[in-house]
């Protein structure tokens, strides 16, 4: 390959010798990227529009042995590495400044087996990808809400979704990985092989190394589902969340129904008169049979006088991609999250009044209710900590032009001190921006110090720092 005369790729205050870039590239497998090639400024582009950085060099990986490369290649040069998978993370850390990105994207296979229900996933694999083929043999993994999201960061964040009540997390379905760690090798991590790496990457983030390959376990499913969404006024949003509070309480664990409170975008089953308009929207979901999943949803769905209720018989995947048109890339995002042990009054209030002053049209409140499978896994079973049945708030401001910022950044974090004295601590860490690095110790609560000791093991100069950043640091012990 040519000499990449990579002028911005610095190592500290010094340039990496071009001889040290030619060695690497002679034996990399995908695409090397510089500012100069056609490529870069789509590659260095992510879905969080607020993000806007110039790395110097995009390694586009074609397999384990390039991710290998480029790890011992950034290691070597003190590099500042990030790690792109789908390029979905709302902290914007897929794209370093001036640095290595390691893009997965490119590592896309999906691999099952149906006989043994497991499946051999790529880390640059969406969430679209991996149902496509799980589901042609009606079986699944429990993902998110968004079929364009990585599985890479989805998974090590934890995963949460319409499937999370029945069959528990992401990461409860992970049975290994092939990782490679700081010091430039591939190995396998697993309840039997090296547990404690295995422990850490079920929730961990992207702290302990680069995953080139995940194998879960898969569940069985109908390829239809009964799901769909419930749209009532604003002005009768405080009695909705009360009623729906109750309905919840004894809802199975097929049935997932999260709430989303924004102005009502310009959807064909709703009246014109009420496009533009502050909703309330049950979205909900029943994972098994029909019969019994329409007497699970009456409940929820006799709360008040809907304006439109187009709950029904839904394919799954179909299901998983509602809301894609809703969060599509090239707009300006920021979130606040919060989670609660209960839908107190006290949060409904605060969440009805912040409502009331949604600074753009596609800014909104959402609360999602996990529970069921999930919440009965201990807390010290993985690096994930939220496992009481809880509600998990996120505040999505979003917006397209930036002289916007002020306003919907203020109005999320308004709200989210706001809520502060409402809620449990924790938090999902897929759902924190990039400036919330002083909250990562609290989000683990309990599980951090022993993240940090394992972070001291397995990456002890802080290599991979460009995620909600876990410190390696020995565990105190006491005397």
């Amino acid at each position: 390959m040519d000499n990449l005369n990579l002028t911005t790729l610095q190592k500290g205050q010094t340039m990496v010798n071009d001889v040290a870039i030619d060695a690497f590239a002679a034996g990399f497998r995908g695409n090397l990227l510089t500012g100069k090639d056609l490529d870069y400024n789509a590659a260095r582009t992510i879905w969080n529009a607020m993000i806007d950085r110039r790395p110097g060099l995009i390694a586009r990986c074609a397999g384990a042995a390039d991710v290998v490369r480029a790890v011992r290649f950034a290691r070597d040069n003190n590099l500042l590495v990030s790690v792109r998978g789908g390029g979905h993370g709302i902290a914007g850390n897929a794209v370093c400044e001036g640095g290595i990105v390691i893009d997965l994207s490119a590592m896309k296979s999906v691999r099952v087996d149906p006989e043994i229900r497991r499946a051999w996933i790529g880390p640059g694999a969406t969430l679209a990808d991996v149902d496509q083929e799980t589901m042609a043999f009606g079986l699944v993994l429990p993902t998110g809400i968004n079929s364009t999201t990585g599985i890479a960061g989805l998974t090590l964040g934890g995963g949460f979704g319409w499937l999370t009540r029945k069959f528990g997390l992401t990461v409860d379905n992970l049975l290994s990985v092939d990782v490679v760690t700081a010091d430039g090798e591939l190995v396998k991590a697993s309840e039997t092989e090296r547990p404690d790496l295995f422990w850490a990457l079920r929730g961990g983030g992207g702290n302990f190394g680069v995953v080139t390959s995940f194998e879960f376990q898969l569940n069985p499913l109908n390829t239809e589902v009964l799901a769909g969404l419930v749209v009532h006024p604003f002005a009768d949003a405080e009695k909705v969340l009360k009623e729906y509070r109750q309905a919840l309480e004894a809802a199975p664990d097929e049935l997932t129904c999260w709430v989303v409170m924004r102005q009502a975008p310009p959807l064909p089953f709703l009246p014109q008169e009420w496009h533009g308009k502050e909703v309330l929207v049950l979205a909900m979901c029943y994972c098994g049979d029909m019969a019994a999943g329409e007497k699970a949803t009456s409940r929820l769905r006799a709360i008040g006088k809907p304006i439109a209720d187009v709950v029904g018989p839904v394919p799954f995947t179909g299901w998983q991609q509602a809301f894609d048109p809703l969060l599509t890339p090239g707009a300006r995002n920021y979130w606040k999250s919060q989670d609660f042990a209960s839908l107190s009054d006290a949060a409904i209030d605060v969440l009805l009044n912040a409502v009331r002053k949604l600074p753009g049209p596609e800014c909104e409140i959402f609360v999602g209710h996990v529970g069921g499978a999930a919440g009965r896994i201990p807390t010290e079973a993985t690096a994930f900590p939220q496992r009481s049945s809880h509600f998990v708030m996120n505040v999505h401001a979003r917006w397209r032009e930036s002289g916007m910022d002020a306003s919907c950044i203020g109005w999320a974090r308004e709200l989210f001190e706001a809520t502060k004295p409402l809620a449990v601590g924790t938090a999902y860490i897929n759902f924190m921006p990039e400036d919330e690095t002083d909250r990562v110790e609290m989000a683990y609560g309990a599980n951090y110090a022993r993240l940090a000791e394992i972070k001291l093991r397995y990456d002890p100069n802080n290599l991979f720092r460009m995620n909600q950043n876990v410190k390696p640091t020995a565990a105190v012990r006491a005397a």
